[in-house]
């Protein structure tokens, strides 16, 4: 068992590598740019040209916003959610949620889990419940690392370090289920795709959270809650289809060690520890 079922595409990173060999070497033969070999790669135009194409992609949050928003109008025209709307431009968060039971929870999106950006998030004030859902739009994108460095080191020492309470993280994306990213979720059970849109996907990827935040005098191990008691994680896990089994529990064990902060991250699954760390030094990035 791993932290997250699915993996990239070993094929897509082979051809993906491979190109990148050939961009190396070849690129200077593309375009009327008038450079000289040594002049092309010696100068700025190439890293400039990758750059900015890099900076186009991991900039913008279109991609991500147009999936999300339709999951949540699927999951509100289906009754499992009351209303959503976006927040405003003054919010960190992305989403408010209102639950069927009246209590409002907020999302906030975030990228493939392995950059800073993981760590930027507040919980605001008026929210019951706030999840952080990470819709990584990169398809070479590697699933297993970025769920352990988002869950392990980035969340776990915000956390800890600023006493934020989090309740879970979804998972979740348009490339899940894809020839990009296959979910084994769906591998001898194709039917559990869900169409939303012009996406189809399989079930998320859920992980539950304590419901205090841990502090090493007195809270060093609260214990991961149950799905029945994040109402907008019960929500998304039973609108796609999801299985009590897949469900993963996400616990911290913090302490002082001399004059550090270590913590302990500990994830489980259907009984069974599927990823667990040794004692880390909490270091904020």
């Amino acid at each position: 068992m791993s932290i997250i079922p699915c993996s990239r595409n070993p094929e897509l990173q082979r051809l993906i590598e491979e190109y990148v060999k050939v961009l190396r070497t070849q690129a200077h033969t593309l375009g009327n740019h008038g450079l000289s070999e040594e002049q092309f790669y010696n100068g700025g135009l190439f890293r400039g040209a990758i750059e900015s194409i890099r900076g186009n992609f991991s900039a913008t949050m279109r991609d991500k916003r147009v999936f999300a928003r339709a999951v949540l109008n699927y999951m509100q025209d289906r009754g499992f959610i009351r209303d959503w709307d976006s927040s405003e431009a003054t919010n960190r968060h992305d989403f408010r949620v209102q639950l069927l039971s009246g209590k409002t929870a907020a999302i906030e999106l975030k990228g493939c889990l392995d950059g800073n950006n993981t760590t930027i998030f507040d919980r605001p004030a008026n929210a019951n419940e706030f999840i952080l859902w990470s819709v990584c739009t990169s398809p070479a994108a590697d699933p297993k690392k970025n769920a352990w460095s988002g869950l392990h080191t980035r969340l776990s020492a915000e956390i800890i370090s600023r006493a934020v309470q989090v309740d879970g993280l979804i998972i979740w994306d348009m490339f899940c289920g894809t020839v990009d990213r296959p979910c084994p979720k769906l591998h001898n059970e194709p039917t559990r795709v869900t169409q939303i849109a012009h996406f189809a996907t399989p079930p998320p990827c859920i992980y539950l959270f304590p419901a205090t935040v841990p502090s090493p005098r007195s809270n060093p191990n609260p214990q991961p809650q149950k799905i029945s008691e994040v109402e907008i994680l019960k929500a998304f896990h039973d609108c796609f289809g999801g299985r009590d089994s897949e469900l993963n529990y996400v616990s911290f064990q913090v302490e002082h060690r001399n004059n550090d902060t270590v913590r302990r991250t500990i994830v489980s699954r259907g009984e069974a520890v599927v990823k667990r760390s040794d004692l880390t030094t909490i270091r904020r990035r």
